[in-house]
């Protein structure tokens, strides 16, 4: 079961929860405050393999912008 994460805009609360595929946006409680103003943040992945920063965001680095460049290997 995945982990998502919330932000309770009443409180600025931030969690994280297990929560299935099928009930990740149904409206949930904050947990904190108990307010229902609560949405799910949008999760950014990260990952590192062999030295190479593997990202969700795009590749390459702010210098090259996924060209080939010398300084960082793309």
């Amino acid at each position: 079961m995945p982990i998502y994460e919330y932000i309770c805009l009443d409180c600025k609360k931030e969690y994280e929860i297990l929560r299935s595929f099928s009930e990740s946006d149904k409206p949930i409680a904050c947990n904190t405050c108990g307010g229902e103003n609560v949405k799910r943040k949008l999760s950014v992945v990260y990952a590192q393999s062999g030295g190479h920063a593997l990202s969700g965001a795009g590749s390459g680095c702010g210098s090259c912008a996924g060209g080939n460049c010398g300084s960082c290997g793309h």
